[in-house]
């Protein structure tokens, strides 16, 4: 396994709708794609504490990782609610992400 980390910038005033977002749409084609969810948190204490949101997802290998992003950027469910969630201008101002790999001794493999 390997796991992807996503760290988003949210647009000020904005953390409500992309929750939303994630709620009501992401998650479910998340599933759809064969995209795992480890878990999602909030910033509470450090830099930009307000306005980020972590996430963290697990794929078998690079290849997993690569088709299932692929066909849930091309997934016109997915394009039609990131337009209309993003009508008044955008929710994510930064994405950084990383692909990690469990050390021979993590809990999680």
């Amino acid at each position: 396994m390997i796991y992807e980390e996503r760290v988003y910038t949210i647009v000020p005033g904005k953390m409500q709708d992309i929750n939303n977002r994630f709620a009501n749409v992401t998650m479910r084609l998340f599933e759809k794609h064969g995209m795992k969810v480890v878990g999602f948190w909030q910033t509470i204490i450090g830099s930009n504490s307000i306005n980020e949101l972590v996430y963290i997802l697990a794929f078998k290998d690079l290849a997993h990782r690569q088709a299932a992003w692929e066909a849930f950027m091309n997934d016109e469910e997915w394009q039609q609610a990131k337009r209309e969630s993003e009508k008044d201008g955008p929710l994510v101002s930064n994405v950084a992400n990383k692909i990690l790999k469990p050390t021979p001794y993590s809990p999680i493999q």
